[in-house]
């Protein structure tokens, strides 16, 4: 018996996203965008993401918030060097989860789905399976406040799924950012 494999049938890929920037934009949609980016400068390296800083958001309103992945140790002509084209191409691989603390956002309420996957987080964009991915996101803030908006790149190739929750797969991104209402 000869067995082989179709020329034509995929390869399982389960290797996590190389990730070296992280940018957030907040765009209120009046032409304020408040940007804020974590950086990690040597990829997979000893060195984690680190924070520029806080995102200040006005009290009050609401954001489309757009997340952008680079991998800056690629050549920005090569495919790999825009990580968040790459999500979007294996969306069905792909799922953002995001929390936060001290009630920064009113609308989602509660503090997230990194815990509990049913918990509400307000998706505007989806796979080809009509599951959430997270690129892109809706958040209305409320009064003064501090806290911390975590954003976690689940990869979960064969897991992704209405109940999928962020223990499974690999992590591509897990980065914390600080938040200030003012």
């Amino acid at each position: 018996f000869l067995i082989g494999c179709d020329v034509e049938d995929p390869l399982l890929e389960d290797v996590p996203e190389i990730v070296t920037k992280v940018v957030l934009q907040f765009d209120d949609g009046s032409g304020n965008v408040v940007v804020a980016t974590a950086n990690d400068p040597d990829g997979e390296g000893i060195a984690d993401l680190v924070v520029d800083g806080e995102a200040v958001l006005q009290p009050n309103a609401t954001y489309v918030l757009t997340i952008s992945l680079f991998n800056e140790l690629a050549e920005p002509s090569s495919p790999e060097y825009d990580v968040s084209s790459v999500v979007v191409q294996e969306g069905e691989e792909h799922l953002f989860y995001f929390g936060w603390t001290n009630n920064i956002f009113i609308d989602p309420p509660g503090d997230g789905n990194i815990d509990a996957r049913p918990d509400q987080v307000n998706y505007t964009d989806a796979d080809e399976e009509s599951l959430p991915l997270g690129l892109t996101t809706r958040w209305t803030t409320g009064s003064s406040a501090a806290g911390i908006l975590r954003i976690v790149l689940k990869h979960q190739p064969g897991l992704k799924s209405e109940n999928s929750s962020s223990e499974e797969g690999e992590t591509d991104v897990d980065v914390s950012f600080p938040i200030r209402i003012p």
